[in-house]
């Protein structure tokens, strides 16, 4: 499946994470790549509020992994591998363990530097900026 939208605000970028999020059925990986300022992390709150957690989602960036319980389902876990030197790194905090959860949500923004150890099955989403709101959001799922 290939894919692609054009959102014209923050709030389109939510609405159309949110629809996503209805389709998970609390289960996926989802990788995000696109440049900085891209509509990456307001997408990822989009996801989240779809996903009925009330918590206000901010980037990992230094912290690298942050886990929000989805309810009545598991577990939601927001990376962002920004900082990353290389991949051990994010092994190194049980990035495999994270994968192998059942009913959980795991979405990887920058998730390009970890290219080599992203699992087959995942949901690929890529950002493009091209103006000051304006997104174009592509999807390509790999199974």
């Amino acid at each position: 499946m290939h894919y692609s939208i054009i959102s014209s605000s923050p709030a389109q970028t939510k609405k159309i994470a949110k629809l996503l999020a209805k389709e998970l059925k609390g289960n996926g990986v989802i990788c995000l790549t696109g440049d900085l300022g891209g509509g990456k992390t307001t997408f990822v709150q989009g996801l989240a509020l779809g996903l009925g957690i009330k918590e206000k989602i901010t980037s990992p960036s230094f912290v690298l992994i942050k886990r929000y319980k989805i309810p009545a389902i598991s577990y939601f876990y927001h990376i962002d591998c920004y900082r990353l030197k290389n991949p051990q790194e994010i092994l190194d905090l049980g990035f495999e363990e994270i994968l192998s959860l059942k009913n959980t949500v795991v979405v990887i923004e920058w998730a390009d530097r970890i290219k080599k150890i992203l699992p087959k099955k995942r949901l690929n989403i890529k950002f493009e900026y091209l103006g000051k709101n304006k997104r174009k959001i592509s999807f390509a799922s790999q199974r």
